[in-house]
């Protein structure tokens, strides 16, 4: 399953972001704390990997604090990269940003400002982090994916300036499960995949690593022993169990689905450094798979001709 979700105002910002980069001093990139990996722009991934860059895991309420420790430690690999787990609800710890920019580039003239890229996927909180930056509203928020349409230019104080992108989605998403992630913390639009697909996911993602925070919130003794029969426990519970004792399957998944956007499940993350160490080799293999076939699709096209 590959995933492509990619309006027409993305494609331009990406061909802007790699004109932009040789006069960049330093890359911020907003990310989930609930999802790292998945949540990550690809074309920084492609682009600006040798930059200066200081990863912002914003929404750190809503996600596990050990895993977002361990995400920190495995991302501070890199040499070139700073990390800050953080939320829009502290200001004061978003403006430590600028001081993070001038340590990483320290060697500015007194007369030369210090240039700095803004990126981050829809919905992740970049523009109400830049607004609270800039101390005033520069950029407009929402909680639709895609509010920022174009690349602008706002300064920020007297020695920093931001270049403010659109949020990025990727292009093609290799694995089902960066995809779903994506869906369940609201960064693809609704229409993209199902609420039922999305919330069989996460059911099976909080049976394996949050049993507990199932029971508790949902108030079930015993766990069932499969995702759909959990779905089912949670909508007895809920009211959701039509006619002749039917389960509303996609209002129990709504229902999952906003508990945790919400926050109501508690601080989670949905994915560890090494689940994802593991996917990006799965994905590769799939992509090879897909590449064989559509040659040999190519080569059956081409030997009909003949």
């Amino acid at each position: 399953m590959a995933i492509q979700w990619y309006p027409g105002h993305m494609y331009k910002a990406g061909k802007e972001i790699k004109e932009r980069l040789p006069e960049i001093d330093v890359v911020i990139e907003i990310l989930d704390a609930r999802i790292p990996y998945s949540s990550q722009n690809p074309l920084l991934m492609e682009f600006a990997t040798k930059k200066p860059s200081i990863k912002v895991l914003n929404k750190a309420d809503l996600a596990d604090a050990k895993v977002v420790e361990q995400w920190q430690t495995h991302l501070e690999q890199n040499e070139n990269i700073k990390t800050l787990a953080l939320t829009t609800k502290q200001p004061e710890k978003i403006k430590s940003i600028l001081d993070m920019c001038r340590k990483m580039i320290p060697n500015k003239g007194d007369h030369q400002f210090i240039i700095a890229m803004i990126m981050g996927i829809p919905n992740v909180g970049k523009s109400t982090i830049i607004n609270i930056l800039a101390e005033r509203n520069v950029a407009k928020t929402g909680n639709e994916p895609a509010v920022t349409k174009g690349q602008q230019r706002i300064k920020i104080s007297d020695d920093i300036t931001f270049f403010d992108t659109p949020g990025m989605l990727w292009p093609r998403i290799g694995h089902e499960n960066w995809a779903l992630r994506l869906a369940i913390t609201g960064a693809i639009k609704e229409t993209a995949m199902s609420h039922e697909d999305i919330a069989f996911y996460l059911i099976g993602y909080l049976m394996k690593s949050y049993p507990d925070v199932l029971q508790k919130r949902f108030q079930i003794e015993e766990l069932g022993e499969d995702e759909y029969t959990i779905l089912e426990q949670i909508g007895a519970k809920r009211g959701c169990i039509k006619s002749r004792k039917m389960l509303d399957l996609h209002k129990v998944s709504s229902i999952v689905i906003h508990e945790y956007r919400d926050g109501n499940l508690g601080g989670i993350c949905l994915e560890l450094p090494q689940e994802v160490e593991k996917e990006k080799i799965e994905a590769i293999a799939l992509e090879e798979i897909r590449a064989a076939k559509k040659e040999a699709r190519k080569n059956r096209r081409k030997g009909k001709k003949k």
